[in-house]
């Protein structure tokens, strides 16, 4: 028999998102759904932490190649980017090869001072080999204030 107790502490705390990333090109691009249109870009205002995790979904090259947070001062992304983690070459060449990244909001104001600019957006920016390889992608932001409902226990329209 299932718990039937109403747990809900994680999904208070944290704010967890997932998207189905389809950049339908093999420059690197930030977490998209439909091929470039609706990036995936957060504010990171009100939280100390975020992640981004990837995992290759459709292979047709060699999947993913790079995973990267990247920041902005603009909720658009039209200001200055700066790259805030980078994984290096990843070589996530069969279905379910994965990783993740993280860094705290420290880091970013720290990056962002270095280079002048007051950074406060975020998102995971992936680097695929192929044009039709995709992945499903997660943002985690952390730390922030708690409260019901920060994270749907669905999305399903």
């Amino acid at each position: 028999m299932a718990s039937s107790v109403a747990t809900d502490l994680l999904l208070q705390k944290s704010k967890y998102e997932l998207y189905h990333h389809d950049p339908d090109g093999t420059t690197a691009a930030i977490v998209t759904p439909d091929g470039g249109t609706t990036e995936e870009i957060v504010d990171l205002k009100e939280y100390d932490n975020f992640l981004v995790a990837a995992i290759v979904t459709a292979l047709t090259g060699n999947g993913m190649t790079k995973l990267e947070i990247v920041a902005n001062d603009e909720a658009d992304f039209s200001g200055t980017t700066v790259v805030i983690k980078d994984s290096g070459t990843i070589a996530a060449d069969a279905l379910g090869d994965w990783a993740a990244l993280e860094c705290t909001a420290q880091e970013i104001a720290q990056l962002g001072a270095e280079n002048d600019v007051e950074l406060r957006y975020v998102a995971g920016r992936i680097t695929v080999q192929n044009a039709a390889d995709e992945c499903a992608a997660l943002y985690q932001k952390t730390n922030g204030r708690a409260f019901d409902g920060q994270t749907p226990a669905t999305t399903i329209a």
